[in-house]
C-alpha cells in the first residue's frame, strides 16, 4: 500500500448527479473507515476567502508581542485568546507553536449550581484592539466552514448507509465551533521537533488550511507517521474521536502530529473543529455496517465520553496548564 499522499475527495461530485455522487460516496466510506483522513476539494470555499483570513493571521503575529499578550489565554475561563510558544502542551511535552484561539462569539456561561463544568467552555472571545479586520475575517470563516462541514458531514453519513440529518439536531443549537490560527516559528533549538504532539480531536469534523511548508504528519495502517503534501486550495479533513464513539470504531479517529519546520522557517496553519453542542450525548449511528464495527480505540490514559464536553474540558485543562491553574484549581482533578 502507498502511503505517499491521503486519498483527494471532491465534494462537488455531491451536486453533479446520481453517478458522481454514488463515486463520491465510495470515496468518502473507504477514506473515513479505513484512513480516518483525507484532503478535500471541490468545497467552493474561494482563493480570495482563503486570502483574506491568512492574511489577517499573518497580520496578527505580526504585531508586537505586547498586543499579543494583551488577549492571553491566561486572561480567560473560557480558553480564549493567545497562548505564547511553548505554553500549550500534547501528551504532556510542550508544542513549538504560538496560536490564537477563537470560538462561537457568546456570552459567559459561567456554571450554576448542578450544572457541568463544561459550560466554561462557552465565552467571549479576545480580539486585539490593533486589528480590528481579525474579527471579521475570523468569524466568517467559521461560518463559511460550518457550511462545508455540515455539507460534508451529511454526504458522510449517507455514504456509510445512514440517515444523512440524524445529527442534526445537536447541530442546530449553539454547536461549539472552535477555530486556531497557529504559527510554527521554525525549531526549537533544544533538539526537539514537536511542532504539536500526536493526538486525535475530540469532536465530529476538523477542516485544516494549511501552507505550502509541510509538517503534518498522520499515522497510518503500518503504524508510522507518514507525511501529508500540501495541496493548494484543498482542506486536510480528519475524523474526531465522537465519529469513532457513534459508530463504535467503524470510522476512525486517527493520530497525527506536526513537526517543526526547520531552522526558523515559519509554518501557519488554521484548524477548524466542526463539534455540537457541549451538552450532546452522541447516540449510536444507526447503519448496515454496524455488525461489522470492532469497537473503540481503548486508551486508559484517554477515556472517551458520549457527553462531548467532557471530551472537551478533558482536552483543555491537559492542553493548558497555566491557564487551568489560575481559573479551574477546583477542576485540576484525573479525568
Amino acid at each position: 500500500m502507498s502511503y505517499l499522499q491521503l486519498p483527494v475527495i471532491d465534494l462537488s461530485a455531491a451536486d453533479r448527479g446520481p453517478q458522481a455522487r454514488a463515486l463520491l460516496h465510495a470515496q468518502l466510506h473507504s477514506a473515513a473507515h479505513d484512513v480516518g483522513f483525507f484532503q478535500l476539494t471541490g468545497h467552493g470555499v474561494s482563493t480570495a476567502e482563503t486570502a483574506a483570513l491568512t492574511g489577517a493571521m499573518q497580520a496578527f503575529f505580526a504585531l508586537p508581542e505586547a498586543d499579543r499578550l494583551a488577549v492571553s489565554n491566561l486572561n480567560s475561563p473560557h480558553f480564549r485568546g493567545y497562548t505564547r510558544t511553548g505554553d500549550e502542551r500534547t501528551g504532556g511535552s510542550r508544542d513549538w507553536r504560538d496560536q490564537l484561539d477563537i470560538g462561537a462569539e457568546r456570552p459567559a456561561h459561567v456554571p450554576g449550581p448542578g450544572e457541568p463544568d463544561y459550560w466554561w467552555l462557552e465565552g467571549p472571545n479576545q480580539w486585539p484592539d490593533a486589528l480590528p479586520a481579525l474579527r471579521t475575517a475570523a468569524l466568517g470563516w467559521t461560518d463559511r466552514l460550518s457550511a462545508v462541514a455540515h455539507k460534508l458531514l451529511h454526504e458522510l453519513l449517507a455514504a456509510i448507509g445512514a440517515p444523512p440529518d440524524f445529527y442534526d439536531e445537536i447541530f442546530a443549537d449553539r454547536p461549539h465551533l472552535h477555530l486556531k490560527l497557529v504559527r510554527y516559528p521554525g525549531s526549537a533549538g533544544d533538539g526537539s521537533d514537536q511542532g504539536v504532539g500526536a493526538h486525535k480531536d475530540y469532536g465530529f469534523l476538523t477542516l485544516l488550511h494549511q501552507d505550502q511548508i509541510g509538517g503534518l504528519q498522520v499515522q497510518r495502517g503500518d503504524g508510522l507517521f507518514h507525511e501529508v503534501p500540501p495541496i493548494p486550495g484543498a482542506f486536510v479533513v480528519n475524523l474526531g474521536e465522537l465519529l469513532e464513539v457513534a459508530t463504535n470504531g467503524y470510522l476512525l479517529a486517527t493520530n497525527h502530529r506536526v513537526v517543526s519546520p526547520a531552522g526558523a522557517t515559519e509554518r501557519y496553519s488554521v484548524p477548524f473543529f466542526y463539534n455540537p453542542r457541549l451538552d450532546a450525548r452522541i447516540a449510536p449511528l444507526p447503519f448496515p455496517h454496524a455488525s461489522d464495527a470492532p469497537g473503540v480505540t481503548a486508551d486508559p490514559a484517554n477515556p472517551l465520553f458520549a457527553e462531548y464536553g467532557r471530551n472537551e474540558l478533558k482536552g483543555w485543562l491537559r492542553a493548558h496548564p497555566q491557564v487551568a491553574a489560575r481559573h479551574h484549581k477546583g477542576l485540576l482533578v484525573p479525568a
